[in-house]
């Protein structure tokens, strides 16, 4: 008896001292986050890129031992990242630009995966299925270091709903299809009616699963004003949704996709200001250190030799994505085109560049079986091609949009954004204030003062603005090209919903949709 206490107690001690030395990497993992974080304000370098290049160095020193998992990647990881970029994505924005985000996000993938594999094929890097098989799982882009850059720049709002739109929904594709060919690369057998029946099913499994989870709690949510039970039941939800896709054989990545982007659309309707804003700087923080571990971690995981042993294969791979981001790019957004006139061209380039792997691309790479001969020469390429597109791809990204003339920030200064950000604030306080008082939460004394004051500043603001413009005439014609051109997109959706009301023929939305394109391109390069 004494004997096997003293066992128990030994293993105890092994267990508290692995406690701690997991706790101790994850502290000296954020220490070096907040020094990068600290770095990069000083220096003109994206920060995601500066967490991989400090990944990249420690890991050429050998200081730190960390492992990439894909159950750390796909489990811990990517539904943060997943749910809080869905969870600020609009209904109306999705909608506006569904068309274009679909035919990426599966048709692009397919020719992605195609093309990639047909040139490893081409140049006998790899046999036929296991090239398939580097196309499927290279194919999923990973927004996040180029939307980052983008809203850093200003572009367009509408370029950034169609990138982040796209990789949110392939990502979930190219697990699908990932599994199909991993299938075919083990088994040796492919059944294409099988391949479809499955990849519906695992989609819309999903899909369904991350939209009723999302639905039902925002109507819990539309019931309670307590921000830490909002925090917490957004975080079961994150976690949740893909936990209980995943246990039913679905899509973890599309469930919650949709959990994220139906509550960040229901949810914050019956929240108070207070609230809503705790909990998105609660998101803000948890995908801040998910993307910071994520891309701390890629940078890490870098084995050189391996990468140096097959250094003809990786550049060879990063060729071959190259061309197949832009073969799809160019294939459907051509096609897209064709329907949508009002789609700038000048966003296709960017698209096809800003096509950037990361963490969806490793873990599945990493999770291919130990038997699979290929195994080695697949990490090193995959590892090669996301390096490549973040380190170079990601960071030549805002010279890019500024040739294109998409980067708008510049163009605008600081006064202007600064009073239009007091403005939308003060309308959107007196909304709120307009739903107390009609709900009865506010005396009619206190809510005319509170009203009166706020009326004064937005009248000052207004007059500020109008200053400001009648000071600057080539400021005051960008912002009015602007506003017109929103106009005549809002107006272009809007046919969408009489057509689907049964307000309009065929024929008469086709020469209205006609009229308003060519008004859209017309204004779009005014």
């Amino acid at each position: 008896m004494a004997v096997w206490a003293l066992d128990v107690s030994h293993q105890q001690e092994y267990a508290v001292a692995g406690f701690f030395q997991t706790e101790l990497q994850i502290v000296e993992i954020l220490i070096v986050v907040s020094l990068v974080a600290i770095a990069v304000r000083r220096v003109r370098l994206p920060y995601t890129e500066a967490l991989v290049l400090a990944g990249l160095a420690l890991a050429f020193q050998g200081q730190v031992e960390l492992t990439l998992t894909p159950e750390l990647v796909l489990g811990l990881f990517v539904p943060p990242l997943v749910f809080e970029a869905a969870f600020h994505l609009q209904f109306r924005d999705l909608r506006n630009e569904i068309g274009p985000i679909l035919a990426m996000a599966v048709p692009g993938v397919l020719v992605s995966t195609a093309a990639v594999g047909g040139i490893l094929v081409l140049a006998d890097v790899l046999p036929l299925p296991v090239a398939l098989l580097f196309g499927a799982l290279i194919s999923a882009t990973d927004p996040v270091a180029v939307v980052a850059t983008f809203r850093s720049v200003g572009a367009p709002q509408r370029l950034l709903t169609l990138v982040e739109g796209e990789s949110l929904f392939n990502d979930g594709t190219a697990v699908v299809i990932f599994n199909i060919v991993l299938a075919l690369v083990l088994g040796g057998i492919l059944d294409p009616v099988q391949g479809v029946i499955d990849f519906v099913f695992v989609s819309a499994g999903g899909i369904l699963i991350g939209a009723l989870l999302g639905y039902g709690i925002s109507k819990i949510i539309a019931q309670i004003d307590d921000y830490l039970i909002e925090i917490t039941l957004t975080t079961i939800l994150a976690y949740g949704s893909y936990l209980l896709a995943e246990e039913f054989h679905v899509s973890g990545v599309l469930a919650v996709v949709l959990a994220g982007l139906v509550n960040g659309n229901l949810g914050p309707r019956g929240m108070s200001p207070t609230t809503r804003i705790v909990l998105f700087n609660f998101w803000e923080y948890i995908a801040f250190l998910a993307n910071s571990f994520v891309f701390l971690l890629i940078g890490v995981s870098v084995k050189y030799d391996q990468m140096l042993a097959f250094l003809v294969p990786g550049l060879i791979a990063i060729g071959a994505v190259l061309v197949g981001r832009a073969l799809a790019v160019s294939v459907l957004g051509a096609g897209v085109r064709l329907f949508r006139r009002d789609l700038p061209g000048a966003y296709l380039p960017v698209m096809a560049w800003g096509g950037l792997r990361g963490a969806i691309s490793l873990a599945l790479v990493i999770s291919l079986p130990a038997t699979l001969a290929e195994r080695g020469q697949l990490l090193a390429m995959t590892f090669a091609v996301v390096l490549f597109t973040l380190l170079v791809q990601a960071m030549s990204m805002p010279s890019l949009l500024a040739r294109l003339g998409l980067s708008g920030r510049r163009s605008q200064p600081v006064q202007y954004e600064r009073l239009q950000g007091q403005i939308m604030a003060v309308r959107s306080a007196v909304r709120y204030l307009d739903r107390l008082y009609r709900e009865g939460a506010l005396l009619p004394s206190v809510y005319t003062t509170v009203n009166d004051e706020l009326k004064t500043r937005q009248e000052t603001f207004n007059g500020q603005m109008e200053e400001l413009l009648s000071e600057q005439p080539e400021l005051r014609a960008q912002v009015l090209s602007l506003a017109r051109l929103e106009a005549l997109r809002a107006e272009r959706a809007a046919l969408d919903e009489l057509i689907h009301e049964g307000l309009l023929s065929e024929a008469a939305l086709a020469d209205l949709q006609a009229e308003l394109d060519e008004k859209i391109g017309l204004a779009g390069h005014a």
